[in-house]
């Protein structure tokens, strides 16, 4: 788709002068110079704050959901000595927030923590439970040595907890000391749905210690898959799935979720793509290179075999339309419904990545089986006449396509029990690699059956997915809208 200083002379003056007298003077430095070097305090938390700001907890946005109101401290459990942190995690129907969550900062210019090798705590709960995140390196600015450990259990006994740094060297000037969220306990479903509980859990002994047991990091990139994509030029794309496992003292392997600043990229071609040290790979030129990284002198698992193409061309830009004649899904053209997510449900073996081309941004689907889209809320499409989307096939020998919708009923709610839902099978003849295909579908005509078990033929009124079925195809996808001729 194409959418057809100010200088202070006197500060310059006096600093030159300085630079001046300084040349002007032969003496070096000694060999004793010492340069400035920042504090390696390693307590956090012991029975207060070790040495961090006046506010001590910085929350997450209110405007998020984070409840500043459920964090606090406790006199009267402690793992050791008088006092702990404690946590009351909310329920999801609590009016301040349903998840607490927030950081732990310096008060001065930051740590040097290169001497060690974990950030540990100990924790209990009132009920055994997990808190989504912990880690450090989070200061609200760039982040850019942030560590998370996902997913830690909690029991009701005092357990200690460690998060692995991935390379101390790194560390000369940290002010991130703690960062955590937690949400609410659901015993019955892993994926948020509203009918979690609140609990309380405490933590205490926040420090940084020098482990020598902590060993045999193994990282990986690309969540340790090689992998093998297809680029244009001027594009970027990101170095995902950063990891580094660790074997803990127990005998366990930890993983962390390391920034992209620990590792050091490297590509076999710099003239095709390179990447930064925020881990994005710039494409520069047409040809085919290997991408590569490294963390602590460590190979890590994983890489991306990208093919560049040479530029990309978009989809033909969408006509100007009155906006009563026009529901937009996915488009740069027209006003598009909000939070989208491309992948609301899909196969395990789909990669799903969304690019920018000049402002115009597309969602690829490589080894396509099932996707669903979904956003905020329901549509009411019943008024209008086609469902417009534009297809490039980039993979296949034997390409298929369907194209569903799914309504939610009156409900308004997934699997409400009047939800409807049916298919459109794409002609594999309007296929064709390399080349835009703008697809327009009559809206009565999805009357396939689907694979979630719809009988076809869907109720319009409040329309909440758009799903793509494939057999492992691959496809570029733009314009997604519904309209009215």
């Amino acid at each position: 788709m194409k959418n057809r200083k100010h200088i202070n002379v006197k500060t310059i003056f006096s600093l030159t002068l300085v630079l001046i007298l300084l040349s002007s003077c032969e003496r070096e430095l000694s060999d004793e110079a010492v340069f400035a070097t920042f504090p390696n305090t390693a307590e956090i938390y012991t029975d207060s704050p070790v040495g961090l700001t006046d506010e001590f907890f910085r929350s997450f946005d209110p405007a998020l959901g984070a409840n500043p109101e459920a964090f606090g401290t406790d006199d009267n459990v402690a793992f050791e000595g008088n006092s702990s942190i404690r946590i009351d995690v909310p329920a999801p129907n609590d009016p301040n927030g349903n998840f607490v969550g927030g950081i732990f900062l310096d008060r001065g210019e930051g740590r040097n923590l290169t001497e060690y090798t974990a950030l540990t705590f100990w924790a209990r709960a009132s009920i055994t439970a997990s808190i989504g995140l912990v880690g450090f390196g989070t200061d609200f600015e760039e982040n850019k040595f942030a560590v998370e450990r996902r997913n830690i259990p909690l029991s009701t006994d005092w357990r200690k907890y460690i998060v692995p740094i991935p390379d101390p060297s790194k560390l000369v000037q940290e002010k991130g000391m703690f960062v955590f969220s937690a949400g609410g306990l659901d015993i019955i479903d892993s994926e948020p749905n509203g009918n979690e509980i609140g609990f309380t859990f405490w933590m205490d002994e926040l420090r940084f210690e020098n482990l020598s047991t902590i060993a045999q990091l193994r990282p990986a990139i690309f969540s340790g898959e090689d992998l093998t994509e297809q680029g244009f030029t001027g594009t970027i794309l990101p170095v995902v799935g950063l990891e580094a496992t660790f074997n803990a003292p127990s005998g366990e392997n930890i993983t962390v979720l390391p920034a992209p600043r620990y590792f050091d990229f490297s590509s076999s071609d710099t003239n095709v793509a390179f990447v930064n040290e925020l881990g994005l790979i710039e494409i520069v030129g047409e040809g085919t290179t290997t991408i590569t990284g490294q963390l602590d002198g460590v190979l890590a698992q994983g890489s991306l075999n990208l093919e560049v193409l040479g530029s990309f061309v978009g989809a033909e830009t969408p006509p100007v339309r009155d906006p009563g004649d026009v529901i937009s899904i996915f488009s740069d053209a027209y006003t598009s419904v909000t939070n989208l997510n491309f992948a609301i449900f899909n196969d395990p073996n789909v990669q799903v990545q969304t690019q920018s081309f000049n402002g115009d941004q597309i969602v690829t689907y490589d080894n396509l089986g099932f996707v669903g889209l979904g956003w905020d809320g329901t549509n009411d499409v019943s008024g209008m006449t086609h469902l417009h989307v534009d297809v490039q096939l980039t993979s296949s020998t034997n390409p298929a396509l369907t194209v569903e919708l799914i309504d939610f009923g009156a409900d308004n709610a997934d699997g409400g029990g009047d939800d409807t839902g049916g298919g459109f099978v794409v002609p594999s003849s309007d296929l064709t690699e390399g080349t835009w295909v703008g697809i327009d579908i009559p809206i009565n005509a999805f009357t396939q059956a689907t694979g979630g078990g719809f009988s076809g033929s869907p109720n319009l009124n409040n329309i909440a997915r758009v799903a793509f079925i494939s057999n492992g195809s691959s496809f570029i996808i733009d314009n997604i809208y519904f309209y009215r001729e």
